[in-house]
């Protein structure tokens, strides 16, 4: 009976306690991947992403700025038919000194706060939802990107320029006269786009890919929008 407790026994546990350590090794990479993938138990500010947001609504929200009073300035000089003696390196100057820089916070407040910690949220769960790169999850997540995260996206952004600009109680008007034409309008741009952001881009990245597509949309609504 000893040798077989010590034999038997002790051979018995001295197995288990050497699989334990892979076992646990694997739940322990398990766990970390999970908690690379969510964030944790709980929740943690995406701050790469939220900052990626941030900076590239500015650069849209700077160049979108620029175009617009450039092109009141070519404007108003058609129409006085005389060209302004000064450069036009005296008018870029004039242009950057009249830049809205309270717009420009707004913008970029909006990147930081909402935009980029919301979508990449939204890019986690569809991933986590439909993780196989199959066509027909590609379609779905396609199709539930222009139905569910571009109303909010619209919404969201309508709401916080309203209120920073002290003019909530225009809102609702806002949304029934904006809020359908630009998701409609939208969708023949951000459909291709997405298709490229689910299909090719990383997770990661996809944040800074979409806030990088918003600035070709700021160029291409400028340009369509003045015909």
């Amino acid at each position: 009976m000893e040798a077989l407790g010590g034999g038997g026994f002790l051979h018995w546990n001295f197995s288990q306690q050497r699989a334990k350590p892979f076992k646990s090794q694997r739940r322990k990479s398990k766990s970390s991947d999970s908690a690379e993938a969510t964030g944790g138990a709980g929740y943690s500010f995406p701050l790469k992403q939220a900052a990626t947001a941030g900076s590239l609504a500015l650069t849209g929200d700077t160049i979108a700025q620029l175009i617009q009073r450039w092109r009141k300035h070519k404007a108003s000089e058609q129409r006085s038919l005389t060209r302004s003696e000064d450069s036009d390196k005296d008018v870029l100057w004039t242009i950057l000194l009249d830049h809205d820089w309270l717009r420009a916070l707004r913008m970029t407040s909006y990147g930081f706060l909402l935009y980029g910690p919301g979508s990449y949220a939204w890019y986690q769960y569809l991933d986590h939802r439909m993780p196989k790169q199959t066509v027909q999850n590609l379609m779905l997540k396609v199709l539930l990107n222009q139905i569910v995260l571009g109303p909010c996206v619209i919404a969201v952004c309508f709401a916080w320029n309203n209120l920073w600009q002290g003019t909530v109680s225009e809102l609702p008007e806002k949304y029934k006269k904006d809020a359908l034409p630009t998701l409609l309008y939208g969708f023949r741009f951000w459909i291709p786009v997405s298709v490229l952001n689910f299909w090719v881009v990383p997770l990661q990245a996809r944040v800074a890919f979409m806030s990088v597509g918003s600035i070709f949309w700021n160029f291409y609504l400028s340009s369509t929008m003045s015909k």
